[in-house]
């Protein structure tokens, strides 16, 4: 644990929010200065290229990638060359036979991602950790440069598109722990005063401690909501089964899990506008957003992504493919054909926006079981049970009943004493008061469908 995490901790509410401000302004500053303008005048100015355009761009862009890589990223020259693949070979790459090259797993970005997959001329930046669930998490290197870059593009085709921006006041569910304890007293959320935003708690969402988050929401009057799309619909299905009133808000704007009819239609009902679907990735490799005609784009200008069957070869529309990114914005590790572990499936339909940029019609494969408190909490997000612990190559949940939870982990060799205390106690942090087994695997069964499930719930919600 970071010392920033041990202080943060062990202060007073009034100070955490002190410490959480003094981040927003350092976060604001790194995402929203050097060339984020001009990015985003350039996001903007793109939206309105033809069919022809875009190919020609994103040609243009996945030519300049492949060099970069092929000079630059030790990781890349010597799998290519392995395979016969020259620059020159490269030189002659374009998004029609781009399935020559070989495939980039996890395995090797978790294994390889600060050594080898890196830039030679790699700009300083920051590691971040993605929010995988199946173990230990894959670590991204931002430059600022770049992080201004992706933050352009999720005003320009997020927030924007959602009739909102960055200047104005929000909630925030993620995966950030900014109420540390599982037993922890109201308020259930954190304010940073810098970027007028709400952070709620996603780990204490439950029946008796909504009016707390009603509260926050009346207190603070964010325009608009975003983060997880299971944590928002929770929230919004306890105000609703209490018969409590929130004010109205300009858009409800989710990511990481799918969202469903039913989960929209409670979030527009409860919120009284609007809620936009996305999917993108701590990986940055790749941006789909809904356009005011609720249609969901991909932004071709982030990344190319190919959707694939089974044996390899592109899906054709309307048909679930699995998403396979090349990112066009991290030349310091790049990620160049990433199987990213989500599915999509294509839409052959013209927009009314009149944007010509692809149009995804579902995207599959994000639902998880949901964990059920004693006090009737409801969580989804457990990734961070597993960070750190490099030999974990993956990690299950599994909710036997309200008492009893195990932690499945695939293992290359076996933990110490020290590093079953900390899953325990990890898990203790989000649920108190359960009793934990922890189970070591050669390899951890996958479901009846063929597909790891990274959380397993077997407790049956009781309505309200």
């Amino acid at each position: 644990m970071s010392l920033y995490n041990k202080i943060y901790n062990a202060s007073p509410v009034w100070l955490q929010n002190v410490l959480v401000s003094l981040y927003g302004w350092w976060w604001n500053k790194r995402r929203f200065g050097g060339v984020f303008d001009n990015e985003l005048a350039a996001y903007k100015e793109r939206e309105s290229y033809s069919y022809e355009q875009w190919k020609a761009y994103a040609n243009e862009q996945l030519n300049r990638m492949l060099l970069n890589a092929y000079q630059h990223v030790s990781y890349y020259k010597e799998k290519w060359n392995a395979k016969g693949i020259s620059e020159e070979t490269l030189r002659q790459i374009t998004m029609d036979n781009l399935h020559h090259l070989p495939l980039l797993e996890k395995d090797d970005v978790r294994k390889f991602g600060k050594t080898s997959l890196l830039s030679d001329i790699k700009e300083r930046g920051s590691f971040f950790q993605s929010s995988g669930t199946t173990g230990t998490p894959t670590a991204i290197l931002f430059s600022k440069t770049m992080h201004q870059k992706w933050s352009a593009a999720y005003e320009a085709r997020v927030r924007n598109w959602a009739g909102v921006d960055r200047h104005m006041s929000r909630a925030m569910i993620g995966g950030r722990r900014v109420v540390p304890k599982a037993n922890a007293a109201p308020p259930f959320f954190r304010y940073n005063q810098v970027e007028k935003q709400i952070y709620f708690s996603a780990y204490h969402i439950a029946p008796d401690t909504v009016q707390g988050y009603v509260t926050g929401i009346h207190k603070h009057q964010p325009a608009y909501l975003v983060g997880y799309a299971m944590s928002h619909y929770f929230l919004a299905r306890f105000i609703k089964e209490k018969g409590l009133v929130v004010p109205a808000m300009r858009a409800v704007i989710t990511s990481s899990e799918k969202l469903t009819q039913d989960m929209r239609d409670v979030l527009e009902q409860v919120y009284q506008c609007k809620t936009y679907d996305g999917w993108s990735g701590v990986e940055a490799c790749g941006l789909v957003s809904e356009c005011e005609h609720g249609s969901m784009h991909i932004s071709p200008d982030v990344g190319y992504i190919e959707l694939l069957n089974e044996k390899g070869k592109p899906v054709q529309h309307g048909e679930i493919g699995e998403v396979v990114c090349t990112g066009f914005l991290n030349d310091d590790q790049p990620l160049i054909r990433y199987r990213i572990g989500d599915y999509m499936r294509l839409s052959n339909k013209q927009c009314a926006c009149g944007r010509q940029m692809p149009v995804v019609e579902e995207i599959t494969g994000r639902m998880e079981d949901v964990i059920i408190g004693k006090d009737g909490r409801e969580m989804v997000r457990f990734h961070g049970i597993f960070t750190g612990i490099d030999k974990i190559q993956k990690g299950q949940i599994v909710q036997e009943t309200l008492n009893d939870i195990i932690i499945n982990v695939q293992v290359d060799e076996v933990l110490t004493l020290a590093e079953k205390e900390v899953l325990t106690k990890r898990i203790y942090s989000q649920l108190d008061g359960v009793n934990v087994q922890i189970f070591e695997m050669k390899e951890i069964p996958c479901g009846a469908n063929g597909k790891f499930r990274a959380v397993v719930s077997k407790v049956k919600r009781v309505s309200l």
